[in-house]
C-alpha cells in the first residue's frame, strides 16, 4: 500500500487548505494516508546564525524524513499576500537546509485554495517555479477558486470542478 502524506501550508485552526488537502486525501483508494498538521512542526524563525549556533531543529529533520519516506505528497498551499504563509515558508526554509532536494523522493499533488476567484493562483505559480528546484516532481496541480462557494459540508459541490480534480488525482496516483 502506498504511503501518502497530506499537509496544508497553513497553521490556521480553520484552514481551508487543510480541509481541502484532507478532502483530497480521503478520495484516494488503496493508499495509507498520514494527515499532518503544520502546527505539529513548530520551529524558530530561520536564520543562518541560529542554524550555526543550534543546528537544524528536530522538527525539521523529522518532517524531511517523513517526506523522504513517503510514496507521494499532497500539499495544499494557503496564500498570504500572494505568497506562502510565513509559517510554511519558515518550515520550508528549515527542511530545505536539512535536505535541499526535500521533495526529490516523492511525487507531489500540489493544491491551493482561497476565498477568492483566483484560488491561490499566485502562491501556486510560485510553488510551480520553486519546488522543482528542490527536487519536486509535480504530478498534477489544482487551484480551487472561491472555497466557500465551491466546498460545502466537507466536499466539493461543483460537478465540473470535481471532474477536473478527479483527473488530477488520477494523474497523481498513476505517478506513484
Amino acid at each position: 500500500m502506498k504511503k501518502i502524506i497530506a499537509l496544508a501550508g497553513s497553521t490556521s485552526k480553520k484552514s481551508i487548505n487543510k480541509q481541502f488537502a484532507y478532502y483530497v486525501a480521503n478520495q484516494l483508494s488503496g493508499a495509507d494516508v498520514l494527515k499532518l498538521d503544520l502546527n505539529d512542526f513548530s520551529m524558530p524563525m530561520y536564520s543562518v546564525d541560529l542554524e550555526n549556533e543550534k543546528g537544524i531543529p528536530k522538527e525539521a529533520i523529522n518532517l524531511a524524513k517523513l517526506f523522504r519516506n513517503a510514496d507521494g505528497i499532497i500539499l495544499s498551499l494557503a496564500e498570504h499576500n500572494g505568497n506562502f504563509t510565513a509559517a510554511f515558508k519558515n518550515v520550508f526554509d528549515w527542511i530545505s537546509r536539512e535536505d535541499v532536494k526535500v521533495f526529490e523522493s516523492s511525487p507531489l499533488l500540489l493544491l491551493s485554495s482561497s476565498p477568492g476567484e483566483r484560488g491561490g493562483a499566485s502562491v501556486m505559480n510560485i510553488a510551480l517555479d520553486r519546488f522543482p528546484r528542490h527536487g519536486a516532481t509535480i504530478s498534477a496541480y489544482f487551484s480551487l477558486p472561491s472555497f466557500y462557494d465551491n466546498f460545502k459540508d466537507g466536499s466539493l459541490i461543483s460537478d465540473d470542478l470535481s471532474s477536473i480534480l478527479n483527473q488530477k488525482i488520477d494523474l497523481f496516483m498513476k505517478s506513484l
